[in-house]
């Protein structure tokens, strides 16, 4: 994909398609958008309202935490009530340690997930590995479910580790100890792969990640990883943190590899606010994707930053509001017109630049800044269609657009904008 100059997208790196519960993962599907809950699996009302606030808010794949007996229990539960609420998103297990017992001894919870997680380095230690990695493969081919091998920097297999270090403390040319771990992160990941492939498990049931929490470090583990396999990759940047920090490492990871043609699936771990809104992370995703041009999921709100022309807070205040807007009326848009995800409306301050955005937008409108005249010319495709007056401009201008959906997107579809003023 070209966007201009010597600045070309490369194309995707090919990997094995994935069907997580009728949601295809890699194969050179879109790049999918999940995530993951913070509730007690085992609390499944309140797990149950997170998973559907997610779905909601866009998340195609949802993960959730099975840690405990009373958690594997609760998932066919989970399951049941999200279906009858209409929420068919994909389930994912996430097992650490005592997986393959959760799995074996609640069946009803194998069978109800889409997909497993499982962690090389902490699945089992010593001899057990092998075993208790086997039996989690196993309980996959029974029930046809994908697995997860996520890597993770914080709990990397120590005997492959030790192994490695070992052999380039005895290399003629040693590298650095960053290097080693890279390459043990990458060696747990494709090894596990592998051996997941010898039990019977095909290609198209494996998703592989290495995730870390340092984005040069993400950058050389998935480098590695796309250059020695065609499994699905699942991007993340782990412990990304909160808020701002957060949204800006993970974007600053994730879009350097889906420029260079990596990754089937991302999630953003940000750490939430105390009490904050967990579906964040799917917002900050799914904002990435369309930022890049590789998909759109809603309107896209063109305003500008704002300057000394500008010192009234209407436009910012009319900014966050279609915002606000588009987000609130997107899951019901989305079923009723299809397409509404790529409109761009603009909502500009004053007169310098706002005409000519407002022009460029599906719908926008200019707002007088300090010292203008007080009106507000708005365009509909192109043209002006109109100048709004008086105290209830926003109010106005918010109706414009829904009337413009509807008429565009809507079962009686008119040709051409509103009437001119």
């Amino acid at each position: 994909m070209s966007h201009g100059g010597s600045i070309t997208m490369k194309a995707r790196h090919e990997t094995v398609a994935v069907s997580v519960g009728g949601v295809q993962v890699g194969g050179g599907a879109p790049v999918v958008v999940q995530s993951m809950t913070n509730t007690d699996t085992a609390d499944i009302a309140s797990t149950v309202k997170q998973v559907a606030d997610l779905a909601r808010a866009g998340s195609e794949l949802v993960r959730i935490t099975v840690d405990r007996d009373e958690a594997a229990k609760a998932v066919p539960h989970i399951r049941d009530q999200l279906r009858a609420r209409g929420v068919n998103v994909p389930l994912i297990g996430d097992f650490h340690y005592i997986g393959h017992k959760l799995l074996g001894d609640n069946p009803a919870c194998a069978e109800a997930l889409d997909k497993y997680r499982i962690n090389p380095g902490n699945v089992g230690f010593k001899d057990k590995k092998d075993r208790q990695f086997g039996a989690i493969i196993e309980t996959a081919l029974k029930h046809g479910k994908p697995v997860r091998i996520g890597v993770n920097w914080g709990s990397l297999d120590a005997e492959l580790l030790t192994h490695l270090m070992d052999e380039n403390a005895n290399s003629p040319e040693p590298k650095s100890a960053r290097s080693v771990m890279h390459e043990a992160m990458v060696q747990s990941a494709l090894l596990s792969a592998e051996r997941a492939e010898e039990m019977g498990l095909g290609r198209d049931k494996i998703i592989v990640s290495g995730k870390v929490s340092s984005v040069q470090d993400l950058l050389a583990v998935y480098a590695m990883l796309a250059d020695r396999s065609r499994y699905a990759l699942h991007l993340g940047l782990t412990e990304a943190g909160m808020g701002s920090k957060g949204i800006v490492a993970s974007s600053a990871a994730l879009g350097i590899l889906l420029q260079q043609g990596i990754g089937d699936t991302i999630r953003y771990s940000l750490t939430p606010e105390p009490g904050g809104d967990r579906a964040q992370e799917v917002r900050a995703a799914q904002e990435l994707l369309q930022t890049m041009g590789l998909r759109s999921f809603v309107p896209v709100v063109a305003a500008c930053p704002g300057c000394g022309r500008t010192t009234s807070t209407v436009f910012q205040e009319l900014a966050r509001d279609i915002q606000d807007m588009i987000r609130d009326r997107m899951p019901d848009w989305k079923t009723q017109y299809p397409g509404v995800e790529t409109l761009n409306f603009a909502v500009m301050g004053c007169i310098v630049n706002g005409p000519g955005e407002s022009k460029h937008a599906d719908v926008g409108i200019s707002l007088p800044g300090t010292g203008e005249s007080p009106a507000a010319p708005v365009f509909i495709d192109g043209k002006k269609a109109m100048t709004l007056r008086g105290p209830n401009i926003a109010g106005d201008f918010k109706a414009i657009v829904e009337d413009y959906i509807q008429r565009r997107f809507g079962v009686t579809e008119i040709a051409g904008g509103a009437a001119a003023e």
